[in-house]
């Protein structure tokens, strides 16, 4: 017996006997409206991060990408599936703003800090270079820094500031900002504590979410 699938399996039990009899009416709404999300969210693929708890948001709200080390590829650089992501949530589903999330102990920053550890990974390795440049300057500002943060922390935040800057070399995110349209957001998401703290566009400093 596949003892994984099997405790897949369990989990639909339950969603079936214990969630969905509750919510019935919104899936059963949810299944002939089409759905109008106000958000695109792009996390990473880390199984202990979950966009929807995270915001505590309901059915249909949020649009969710994930990928390793939350990485938004520069328009042209990696055409493919986060690209495609962006331009379907602004063009067809019209969102009103992108978050880009990363978060505690992300095993792509790690990677970033010790490359050796992915040379067995040629197809990470390669996915891992759009954010080389936000390793480059958080060992700047590291060392220049009079605190004592680790660097890994300090990546973690030059890399979703990165991603906001080549999420903007899109030319529908591009358009929509421009008309208004679209705002966006980085977010940092700390596992052990629960916590969110989010730069709004523009700025460098990341603010705690206070309860």
């Amino acid at each position: 017996m596949d003892e994984v699938l099997e405790q897949l399996k369990n989990g639909v039990r339950r969603f079936r006997t214990e969630v969905y009899p509750d919510q019935a009416h919104l899936h059963a709404r949810a299944a002939i409206e089409a759905q109008r999300p106000h958000t695109l969210f792009i996390a990473c693929a880390d199984s202990r991060v979950d966009p929807i708890e995270i915001t505590q948001s309901g059915m249909g709200e949020v649009f969710v990408t994930r990928n390793i080390g939350n990485l938004v590829p520069a328009y042209g650089e990696m055409l493919g599936g986060v690209s495609a992501v962006i331009e379907f949530a602004v063009k067809s589903l019209r969102v009103q703003h992108i978050v880009v999330c990363g978060h505690t102990d992300c095993g792509a920053m790690k990677a970033l800090l010790q490359p050796d550890s992915t040379k067995d990974m040629p197809t990470v390795t390669s996915w891992l270079t759009n954010a080389r440049a936000a390793l480059s300057v958080a060992e700047t500002l590291h060392t220049k820094s009079e605190s004592r943060r680790e660097l890994i922390s300090v990546l973690t935040e030059e890399n979703v500031l990165l991603q906001l800057q080549h999420l903007k070399t899109h030319p529908s995110v591009a358009g929509a900002m421009a008309m208004g349209e679209l705002t966006v957001s980085g977010w940092l998401y700390d596992i052990g504590k629960g916590q969110v703290s989010i730069a709004e566009d523009g700025q460098r400093t990341f603010a705690l979410v206070e309860k």
